[in-house]
């Protein structure tokens, strides 16, 4: 059943606000009335069935947004809350819109700025059969907005996060010494390409436990939605402001200091090694990036953790992060089905079981299926780079992205993977494809001693799939990108091959295809 704050019906205005949406300030930006207006938050089945979300991504949603409900009534707001378990809840977010606004007859909707295309149609779709006006504020959370973006992208031939990254610096005068960057270079990505030469020991994460709400969460979830997928035998994920502010301190004071040296490195069964683990809930607005940003500067200042380290977590929050959204909804509605490339293979079943020959993948998704989580490289250059140069259709892949980790928003996820990864969009957010070989996976990580396919090998069933794939790629997409000045150098490889060898990777490629059930490709 629904569970008001207050009576029913006769508001003014009816705030509608989403699971990625707890920012404390967001009913103050709206300008509500604790007397006259009513919050409207629902769980709805749909967001976690369409695409199929790991258990403990709606878990950490669901339990969040419990606990920013249970804060709203604390401090007098009328919060109309429909869990996941109600009688009447009809699973989807624009059929309990519609039944709220029948059930309450506001003058008027308000929301922040969704993180989806989708939902705000749904929403702008509800008021408009109402006859109710809808007001759409800007997302206060964010440090530009989407005007903003679309000014500083106007004009330019390539839209290159570098230089958006250096405009943001500039203008939040963040680690700036006057007009120059701090320590004479906007950038330390050299420095920051280590890897481990032995089993690395990183700092163990801050334990949250399981609360009364959070236990109400996981048991109704077992109850509506018992197939999704993922494992739930440990859930440690922030749920409230106050976790989240442990995490990010503990980052800090842990982790932070090694950060850059070795942020692109990869373990076997090392999931965390020393990442933030803070995107779930930077994502969800239980921590602001000001404040982010602000501890992270303030550990190189005070001498805790270097500048390599303090700049290239900075760049991630203030460059990376505004820049995709940026991107998002530069692009428009459209964006999240592009395929440039023509791939339309299946999304091979070991994507959902870890159950692969391949070391590094294995590891990758048994990763995600463990945690929900893997960190930048991992999902760049193992499960990103095989999908790309597999051919995956980039749908299929943008949507196990955004259902399978904890932190997946519409807005982060579909220029991460239909841009950076899979270089769907043909070139916007990356100006080459992130393709590569399991060289570079042997280099960054030790699963290629661990794995029964030869990393030295490319073709025939010993091959390493990366090496054979990634070949593959060039040789299918050669004419493509013949032009690509980045690419000119490996695609003189491909000109100078034998056709033997050129005809060999393509039957191998296919074949392994075959092998991994990978149809339509």
């Amino acid at each position: 059943m629904t569970k008001p704050d207050g009576v029913q019906g006769g508001v003014g205005t009816l705030a509608v606000l989403f699971g990625d949406q707890l920012d404390r300030q967001y009913p103050d930006h709206l300008g509500l009335d604790k007397s006259e207006d009513a919050i409207l938050m629902v769980e709805v089945r749909e967001e976690s069935t369409d695409p199929p979300s790991h258990v403990q991504r709606t878990v950490m949603f669901l339990s969040a947004m419990r606990h920013h409900a249970a804060w709203l009534r604390d401090r007098g707001w009328r919060v109309e809350y429909v869990e996941i378990d109600d009688d009447e809840n009809t699973g989807a977010f624009g059929s309990e819109i519609t039944r709220a606004i029948g059930r309450l007859r506001p003058e008027r909707v308000a929301l922040i700025r969704p993180g989806e295309h989708r939902v705000l149609n749904i929403v702008r779709g509800c008021c408009g059969n109402a006859g109710i006006s809808c007001a759409v504020a800007e997302d206060p959370h964010f440090l530009s907005t989407p005007e903003e973006f679309a000014a500083w992208a106007e004009g330019r031939k390539e839209l290159t996060m570098e230089y958006f990254y250096r405009e943001q610096r500039k203008k939040l005068g963040v680690l700036m010494d006057g007009n120059k960057p701090v320590g004479g270079q906007w950038n330390f990505d050299k420095e920051n390409r280590k890897s481990f030469k032995r089993t690395p020991r990183s700092p163990a994460l801050p334990e949250f436990g399981v609360d009364v709400v959070t236990r109400g969460v996981i048991n109704a979830v077992r109850a509506v939605l018992p197939d999704l997928p993922g494992r739930m035998e440990r859930f440690n994920w922030p749920v409230t402001r106050r976790q989240a502010l442990i995490a990010l301190n503990d980052f800090v004071e842990k982790r932070l200091p090694k950060f850059g040296d070795y942020q692109d490195a990869m373990w076997l069964e090392q999931r965390t090694l020393y990442h933030a683990l803070i995107s779930g809930a930077i994502n969800l607005k239980l921590i602001d990036p000001r404040e982010v940003v602000e501890k992270a500067v303030g550990a190189y200042e005070s001498g805790h953790a270097p500048l390599n380290a303090v700049e290239g977590f900075v760049r991630q929050i203030i460059g990376w992060r505004e820049y995709i959204r940026g991107i998002y909804w530069l692009e428009g509605d459209g964006y999240g089905d592009r395929n440039a490339l023509g791939h339309h293979g299946s999304l091979p079943a070991f994507f959902w079981t870890g159950e692969t020959d391949m070391a590094c993948v294995r590891d990758a998704i048994g990763g995600v299926l463990d945690l929900g989580y893997a960190h930048h490289i991992s999902r760049l250059m193992v499960t990103g780079n095989f999908a790309l140069i597999a051919g995956i259709e980039p749908k299929e892949v943008a949507d196990w992205y955004l259902g399978m980790y904890i932190d997946g928003v519409d807005w982060v996820t579909a220029p991460n993977v239909i841009g950076m990864a899979l270089h769907a969009d043909g070139g916007i957010v990356g100006t080459k494809p992130y393709a590569a070989s399991g060289k570079y996976i042997k280099k960054m990580s030790n699963a290629c001693e661990h794995c029964r396919y030869s990393v030295d090998e490319r073709t025939g069933e010993n091959a390493c799939p990366f090496n054979t794939f990634y070949w593959d790629f060039l040789i299918r997409h050669k004419e493509r990108f013949k032009r690509n000045h980045r690419m000119a150098m490996i695609l003189k490889h491909v000109d100078t091959m034998p056709r033997e060898e050129r005809v060999a990777i393509t039957s191998s490629a296919s074949e392994a295809r075959k092998r991994m059930g990978i149809s339509g490709g």
